[in-house]
């Protein structure tokens, strides 16, 4: 298996997760998403809730952004915030799965976890049909139609300033990817087929 590890951010609405695993289904390769910031939750004694509301606090500041980046460079837990400290475990996390064998992985800045990896494949998965996208966020979430836009851009700022936040780099730069999908022209399927393929390769 030349490619171990499959590293998917995502815009929201474009059926990155499903395709996350749906991939996982058909290749055996074990998924991780929601999990990573279940073990986190676990480890740290709080609810995935909260670790959500300090994603959601560590994008807003380039200060915060160069002191985790410095702090977690130095490999010293001790001066971070909380919102770092939750980075810290995150990235931990990732690479201790990675240690289990060949995964995918889903957000959590998992490309960067990895970075020091061989056969690491960075994938970004939007849509180009905005109406697919509304019409998947209405039906896979529940979202009422007159909130969906403001949700949309909700989760999709969110997703960027983490990234950026704790990364240094844009989200959003498709340039910083090995492999970028549009789930409207390529449909669920075939985006998994097309990730399937680096897998068996």
């Amino acid at each position: 298996m030349k490619f171990r590890y499959i590293t998917i951010e995502r815009e929201y609405g474009s059926g990155g997760t499903k395709i996350a695993r749906r991939l996982s289904e058909v290749t055996g390769v074990p998924c991780y998403g929601q999990e990573i910031l279940e073990a986190v939750a676990k480890k740290q004694g709080i609810s995935v809730e909260r670790i959500n509301q300090y994603e959601e606090k560590a994008t807003g500041s380039l200060l915060y952004t160069m002191f985790v980046m410095s702090r977690v460079n130095a490999g010293d837990p001790d001066m971070l915030t909380p919102e770092g400290k939750v980075f810290l475990d995150e990235q931990l996390e990732i690479r201790r799965r990675a240690m289990d064998g060949p995964a995918i992985f889903l957000g959590h800045c998992a490309s960067d976890a990895l970075k020091a990896e061989k056969g690491v494949v960075k994938v970004f998965i939007h849509s180009g049909n905005d109406e697919d996208v509304k019409r998947r966020i209405l039906k896979d979430y529940g979202i009422a139609p007159e909130e969906l836009e403001a949700t949309r851009r909700y989760y999709n700022k969110k997703r960027a300033g983490y990234y950026r936040a704790n990364t240094g780099v844009d989200w959003n730069d498709m340039k910083k990817y090995d492999v970028v999908l549009d789930s409207s022209r390529l449909g669920i399927e075939g985006c998994v087929q097309v990730l399937k393929g680096l897998f068996e390769s």
